[in-house]
């Protein structure tokens, strides 16, 4: 009798080892062939191989299958400085200049090593295009993510000042409720969701609504087209008023602001391609960075069983076959992150994978790095489909709560389009460092924040 086979025996048809060379991601790019979102993943924030194979597919999807836009898992201020300095339209003296925007915890996320380089690129880029090919857009920027809520209204109303300032007094009137909780939002979340002060929906939304209407007015007078800048500020007041939603229902539940966050994300994703599609008369294209627990289809995992949903499940469901979705894994190594919220970034041992989980599994294989690969339906391995543990690190890692704090169920092959694995990673180099990065493992925490 022959020998029976394994799972890992099962899954080698479907690998394409990674090796570093220029075509290793050749049938990958076969596979996403006309998909016009490419959502790429990292099961942690701070894994230095996520953030390098993201950019090496950035970079091809960019060149090669004429990609428009990166949105990233960032505030929409932010995002937009470092979109003005890689196109050329900042006065940021240096790609680390541009990024200083991302101020917010947790700085490394955007302000590492790694970034940095795809960001140079990208600024490279576009300046050899603008020169073989001047008027043609350069390829931007965008964050979609809806908790800068203070810098959003500080973007408004510095619009508004300069070119309408009795709208912009109107503005700080109806944005006014907030001053009273000093640029606070857990301050303005408690007192809003126990009804200690009067919440402030409907003026953020009446300014939408202003914010809107000039949009309107605007484009009718411009072939139908809004400049660059009135879509940044009519986004920030989207912004404004979705956030001020999210720090509102922060008593409901973690279900409730979970939902809230990546419908905002997704929307925020289709507003950017429809202004793309208005500006390029033609249809746009976009790439996503973002956490794995965002970007997989949370239908597929115990996140869509409590009732979650999440930006992978939304694109789908909007787009069909035009959107591929690529996870990212790793079995053990190192990573950056923090012990606590808010807390300095850590250089930290990221304990080997569960026995069980899709990890295991890939270390079983024994192949360093590899991407698995559907088949030209986009059908991954049976093998993915048994219901097996997947990891999620986000900003913060506590490995003594390893289990509780970091692992969840789900069906890998429903979750993703394709899977990219290097079985031991290393840690992101952020651009500022604090000496527990520096130094030897420090005494590992907790959770789970992505």
């Amino acid at each position: 009798m022959g020998k029976a086979a394994t799972p890992e025996s099962l899954l080698l048809p479907s690998l394409t080892p990674l090796e570093g060379k220029s075509g290793d991601h050749d049938a990958l790019f076969e596979r996403i062939g006309d998909a016009r979102f490419v959502l790429l993943g990292e099961a942690s924030h701070g894994t230095h191989e996520f953030y390098r194979e993201r950019a090496r597919i950035t970079r091809r999807l960019i060149e090669e299958k004429g990609f428009d836009a990166i949105a990233i898992e960032a505030d929409w201020p932010d995002a937009y400085r470092l979109s003005r300095w890689v196109k050329g339209e900042s006065s940021d003296r240096n790609a680390d200049e541009a990024l200083t925007g991302f101020a917010r915890f947790p700085t490394w996320m955007w302000r590492n090593k790694e970034f940095i380089e795809l960001v140079d690129w990208l600024r490279a880029h576009n300046e050899t295009r603008a020169q073989r090919n001047p008027g043609t857009r350069k390829v931007d920027v965008y964050g979609v993510d809806l908790y800068s809520l203070f810098a959003s209204i500080d973007a408004v109303i510095t619009y508004l000042d300069r070119v309408d300032p009795p709208a912009a007094e109107r503005a700080r009137a109806r944005y006014g409720c907030l001053d009273h909780f000093g640029k606070d939002t857990s301050a303005y979340a408690y007192a809003a969701g126990l009804g200690l002060g009067t919440a402030c929906e409907e003026e953020v939304v009446a300014q939408l609504m202003e914010m809107r209407q000039r949009a309107l007015e605007h484009a009718r007078g411009d072939g139908g087209s809004k400049g660059e800048e009135l879509f940044h500020v009519e986004q920030n007041a989207l912004l404004v008023k979705n956030a001020e939603e999210y720090y509102r229902s922060m008593f409901r539940g973690s279900t409730v602001t979970w939902n809230l966050r990546d419908r905002h994300m997704a929307d925020t994703l289709a507003s950017i391609v429809q202004h793309l599609d208005h500006q390029l008369g033609r249809t746009s294209k976009v790439c996503v960075w973002a956490h794995n627990s965002h970007l997989g289809d949370a239908r597929a995992t115990e996140m869509g069983r409590m009732g979650e949903l999440n930006v992978g499940q939304l694109v789908r469901e909007r787009y069909g076959r035009d959107a591929f979705l690529i996870g990212f894994t790793t079995y053990e190594g190192q990573v950056s992150a923090a012990s606590d919220w808010d807390a300095p970034v850590e250089r930290k041992q990221l304990r080997p994978a569960l026995a069980g989980s899709y990890e295991a599994l890939f270390h079983g294989v024994g192949v360093p790095a590899f991407t698995v690969l559907p088949d030209r339906d986009r059908h991954l391995p049976d093998v993915l489909r048994r219901e097996r543990l997947e990891r999620a690190v986000g900003v913060v890692y506590r490995p003594e709560t390893e289990r509780q704090s970091h692992w969840f169920h789900a069906h890998l092959a429903e979750q993703f389009d394709a899977i990219v694995h290097v079985d031991r990673t290393r840690a992101v180099e952020p651009l500022e460092r604090s000496a527990r990065w520096h130094g030897p493992d420090a005494p590992e925490t907790y959770p789970f924040a992505v």
